[in-house]
């Protein structure tokens, strides 16, 4: 259980605020859980542990998913509303 120290940190580094930059964060974080995987190769337990928790986060939509971005989420749809965002 050693290597979920280096896991579980992840999933609580916030999504940013700004719809522009969820495509560089959710890179970003891919690219990081690969190379660690691939790096470090933790246990299986752990693996399994850490792919346990990002789904239900990812499935609960709480907001913290960098996968993708869950629908029901007022902020895509309020950042193209020309109203809110100035000139």
């Amino acid at each position: 259980m050693y290597c979920l120290q280096w896991l579980l940190p992840v999933l609580l580094i916030p999504k940013p605020l700004n719809p522009a930059l969820w495509f560089n964060h959710s890179m970003f974080m891919g690219f990081y859980l690969l190379s660690f995987l691939l790096e470090r190769k933790p246990c299986t337990i752990c693996a399994l542990v850490f792919l346990a928790a990002l789904f239900l986060i990812c499935y609960s939509c709480w907001g913290n998913c960098f996968l993708y971005h869950c629908g029901g989420a007022p902020l895509p749809d309020s950042a193209h509303d020309p109203n809110i965002v100035g000139t």
